[in-house]
Order: C-alpha cells, then structure tokens, then sequence
C-alpha cells in the first residue's frame, strides 16, 4: 500500500507543479497537497521514519506495526592453499594454488509486521544465488514463542553462529560431518527463570529433513530438541569472541539431539548431500541419529568454546551402520587487558579439532590445528581475519599426511 502511496505522490507531484504555473492557482495547490500528504501517512497515522542505526543497518519504522532492517554484508577471502578442508588422502598434498574469493554477499532484511511480537527475517546469498533464511517468529511470551519457515535450526552453536560472527576465517572440520544446518519446518522455543542460576533455553520443531527449499522425500519428518542452560544466570547469544568485553561472566551447558530419515548423510547451505563414502541416496534412504555436548563462556575479553558430536547412520538398503564422533574447542583473548600497549582491537584465538569418520576403523582420525588473528574494526560488523591452519590425516599401514594452509579475510556489513 506504502508502495502504490508513494508512486501516486511521484505522479500527484508532477500534476500540481504544472497547475502552479497557472493563475490564481496557489490556494488550490496548497490544498491539494495537504490532501496528499494526509493520504500517505500510514493507517495508525505515525509517519514512517528512516534512519541508519549503527550496526544494524538502513532502518525503516513506524512507531507501532512495521519496522524493516535492511543491510548487506560481504566476506572477500584470499587463500594460501587451500580454501576448502582437504579431507580425504587424493586431496592433500593438492593445495598449491593460492586463490582469491568472494566468499559470501548477502542481503538481509529484518524487522516485524503488524505488531513487535510477530518478526521476520530473510537472508539472500547472491553468489550461489540461494534463499537462506525466509521465517516468521511470534515472540509475544519469552517463555513461549513459535517460529515457522526455513532457518538455521538450533542444534549447535558453531554452525547458527552467523558466518559474520566467527573466530576464525570459516568453522572448524567438524561442522561440515555434523551439522543439520537449514531445514524447513515449525519449533517452539523459549527462555525459562531469567535471571537466575536456573537460567535456560529450549528449542523443539520438527522440519522436512532435507535441507533448504526442499519438501519431505518420506513419511519420516526430522525431530530436533535443544536444552541450554545459562549457568551463571547470564544469557550468551550466538556470536564468537568477547567483543563485548563481559564484565560479569557469562557461560552456558547445552545439550542437543536429532532424528532424521532422507536421501542424504549431511546438509549445508547448499541444502542435502553426502558424506565422504556415502553414495547418492534414494528417498528415505539413510536413517540418521545424532546429539552433542556444548560448552560457551565469556568474560573480560576471554572466550571459550566446545562442541563434542556423535552421529549413527544406517543404510536402509541394506542395513549397514556407521558410527562418528567429533569434537573441537577454541579460545580467545583481547591481550590489551593484560598489556595496555596492545591495541584494543586485537584478538588471538587457537581451535584444535578432530573428526573420526568411521569409529569401527582404526587409524582413520583427521585433526585441525588453527591459529587465528582478529582486528575488530568495527567489531563483527568490519573486522580483519588472518589464520593458519595444520591438517593431519591418519592413516592405517602408511604415513600420516600433513597439510598447511593460510587465510587472509575482510568481512564488512553495512
């Protein structure tokens, strides 16, 4: 309606500049302008307001049932090496090209429509031209809200941790085995006992199971459950590093499982796929069980993280099973607060990962060891990102083979 307002503006404007031009005109201009402006307001009579708010974005609002956040956000990456995880022997050793990306480019709008309680989000990627996240929230009860849509559903934390918001120039090894990662579907979702030592976050949906923009390809949905507890009675939200600089600890246990049947042994924001030793799937084909540990904790500048994954997959053709399991843990620190000499916009981060593929085979572990620092231009929103990276890839009867990589990483919103 706002749209059609202001083209009739545009074409209302033309027309009375011209009748301007005629004699004894001006009282009847100044009438029909007032008119105009009147019918351009919205229907609970606020003006709507533009503004640009310092990281968050373009701003449009009214004051009571419309706000639209708009912004975009680019990540340019050159690569020494490798830019992908080499995972499998052929690829090691094959990293010798350095390469230069633009690695994402979004466009993000977000905000609420008819009341604050009911909020939505959409999240476009242009170079893989992809629809990531288009869902709605009604968040009326903190206690109690619901959400429907496509989103990164809440399994773990390094994957719903924005790409924007990391601690190092991409996820650890790990994400890529165990994450569930977007899903179509509905979740009710809440916060219980605020404030205290019994401090929680829950997270129940059930979605399609196979990825982004896709429908169910069996009668089996996936099954997701989440329980956070924030166990020093503080909130932390999906974002790496302690760019707020915590003065009060905050810290949170959780724990997660999921259930799914589909085509596929992984998903990314590609949608459904397959894992390293998996063949391309019927519908319904694997059957998936998985759950995971989590640890977060933030204060003064220091940060800590850790994911421990365990994944079941059996084939329904045939009935074989394979077990996986995986873990990583990463810290950081702004060492400003212990020698004022250092810039404050300065982090240093280390992540150790590991990834066993196949628990019943020996001698098949895959390792990462990341070394990573942050300038914080404008904290998650502009920052600059150099890591570097050692690959080990055991084995069984032959050598362990090694691999080096290095990333340099602009991310900028506005």
């Amino acid at each position: 309606m706002k749209k059609l307002l202001f083209v009739a503006a545009l074409l209302s404007s033309s027309a009375l500049l011209a009748s301007a031009a005629e004699p004894g005109s001006i009282q009847d201009l100044q009438e029909r302008l007032a008119k105009l402006e009147a019918a351009a307001k919205p229907e609970n009579g606020a003006p709507l307001k533009v503004s640009y708010v310092k990281k968050k974005g373009l701003t449009f609002a009214d004051d009571e049932r419309f706000k639209a956040v708009l912004n975009w956000r680019l990540q340019m990456r050159y690569s020494f090496s490798h830019d992908e995880d080499p995972r499998t022997a052929p690829q090691f050793g094959q990293g010798n090209d350095n390469s230069f990306r633009l690695r994402r480019a979004r466009i993000k709008l977000e905000g609420y429509v008819y009341e604050p309680a009911l909020i939505y989000k959409f999240e476009y990627d242009w170079p893989t031209a992809t629809l990531l996240d288009f869902r709605f929230s009604y968040e009326k009860h903190k206690a109690l809200s619901v959400r429907a849509g496509q989103w990164k559903i809440d399994f773990n934390r390094e994957r719903v941790d924005s790409s924007g918001s990391q601690q190092f120039a991409e996820r650890s090894i790990v994400n890529r085995e165990f994450t569930v990662d977007r899903q179509d579907g509905v979740a009710i979702f809440g916060r219980l006992f605020d404030g205290t030592l019994a401090d929680s976050r829950y997270t129940a949906g059930v979605f399609t199971g196979n990825g982004i923009n896709a429908v169910n390809d069996d009668a089996e949905p996936l099954y997701l459950g989440r329980y956070q507890w924030n166990f020093l009675g503080r909130d932390l939200p999906f974002s790496q590093s302690d760019v707020e600089h915590h003065e009060k600890p905050a810290g949170s246990l959780a724990f997660a499982a999921a259930t799914n049947q589909s085509r596929s042994t992984r998903f990314s924001s590609g949608g459904g796929g397959n894992l390293d030793g998996f063949a391309a799937g019927t519908d319904g084909q694997y059957a998936i069980k998985q759950w995971m540990e989590e640890t977060a904790f933030k204060y003064r500048g220091f940060s800590l993280q850790h994911e421990y994954h365990w994944k079941q997959i059996r084939n329904n053709t045939g009935g074989a099973l394979r077990r996986m399991r995986g873990a990583y843990v990463q810290a950081g620190a702004f060492p400003h607060y212990l020698v004022a000499a250092v810039p404050k916009q300065l982090e240093t981060a280390l992540r150790y990962a590991f990834v066993d593929p196949n628990v019943a085979a020996a001698n098949d572990i895959r390792q990462e060891y990341t070394a990573a620092l942050n300038w914080f231009i404008e904290g998650h929103w502009n920052k600059v990102t150099l890591d570097a990276t050692h690959f080990n890839l055991a084995r069984a009867g032959a050598p362990t083979l090694r691999e080096e990589r290095v990333r340099l990483q602009w991310d900028i919103s506005f």
